[in-house]
């Protein structure tokens, strides 16, 4: 007699045991803010029990502001701000930020650039390592163990479309050059200790904070683990990335705190005492990560 289906079913996992904060922000997200907020509540209610969404609009004139209002309105773990005028992502991120209450801290695009299946692993890892990487992850091929040609192998899957992508992996070699953080990655997601992440003193006012808070935490000690999320196209509203105003403006962000700081990291990053570790270099991970993360290896193929 066969058993029962419920004897084969694999055990429900308990509650994470940390609370945790979403921060997102946007302008002119009409299109794609009622979405956002819906995904965040379901992705957040399937591995916490307290959690919040945070979200910083930056003075939008299309009704993003309205609707997040309605929906904060709605449901009291959602929280909304709005900028007393456009300030850009710099200012709009380290707001929010500064507003988070929970114990773990994460970020994700308004209109959901990144796959979070995998977020209760995500999460798991920080009672492991001091901060959580994404990275696109590049299937395993004796080739995408080259340098230059695991990049290539990664264009198709950075972005959007081509320029997008192009512009992406300019901005990564630019930063890794200068500043030699050596992680695969410095345009995804990253998950952090709240208390720890509200004490480093960011400057970056564009993209650059990504690279930036792997800067604060290589300095501090931390470990870092890259762990594989998958990019996901935009599908409503218009991506505002790549606008010269955009580039132009991250390219002086850069300039400013490679001059003013990042220099001086440059030369001492060897000697940081904080580990970059990786799921494909799973001799330096523990028994306990490596069966954490089982599932997370697929992602490789």
């Amino acid at each position: 007699m066969d058993a029962p289906a419920h004897e084969h079913a694999a055990p429900a996992l308990s509650r994470l045991a940390h609370s945790v904060s979403l921060v997102a922000y946007g302008y002119n997200e009409a299109e794609s803010i009622a979405d956002f907020f819906k995904k965040a509540v379901a992705t957040l209610e399937a591995v916490a029990d307290d959690y919040e969404v945070v979200f910083i609009d930056d003075c939008s004139t299309d009704g993003t502001w309205e609707i997040a209002q309605d929906f904060a309105r709605n449901n009291p773990r959602i929280r909304v701000w709005r900028n007393d005028r456009n300030r850009n992502i710099g200012h709009s991120f380290k707001r929010g930020v500064s507003l988070a209450e929970k114990e773990y801290l994460f970020w994700q695009t308004v209109d959901w650039s990144y796959d979070l299946g995998d977020l209760r692993i995500f999460l798991e890892l920080l009672d492991h390592f001091g901060v959580v990487i994404g990275v696109r992850p590049v299937p395993i091929r004796l080739l995408a163990y080259i340098p230059v040609v695991r990049s290539i192998y990664r264009v198709r899957t950075r972005s959007d479309n081509f320029t997008r992508a192009m512009v992406s992996l300019a901005n990564y070699y630019a930063l890794r050059i200068l500043f030699g953080v050596k992680v695969h990655d410095f345009q995804n997601i990253q998950f952090h200790r709240t208390k720890m992440l509200q004490s480093f003193e960011l400057r970056g006012e564009s993209s650059f904070l990504g690279v930036e808070m792997m800067i604060r935490a290589r300095s501090a000690g931390l470990s870092l683990i890259e762990v594989p999320i998958k990019f996901i196209p935009r599908a409503k509203g218009v991506s505002k990335g790549i606008r010269l105003s955009a580039i132009w403006k991250s390219c002086g962000d850069i300039a400013k705190n490679w001059l003013g700081w990042g220099w001086r990291f440059r030369l001492q990053e060897r000697k940081s005492q904080g580990r970059i570790y990786r799921l494909l270099e799973p001799a330096f991970l523990t028994e306990e990560v490596i069966v954490l993360c089982a599932s997370l290896f697929k992602r490789y193929r």
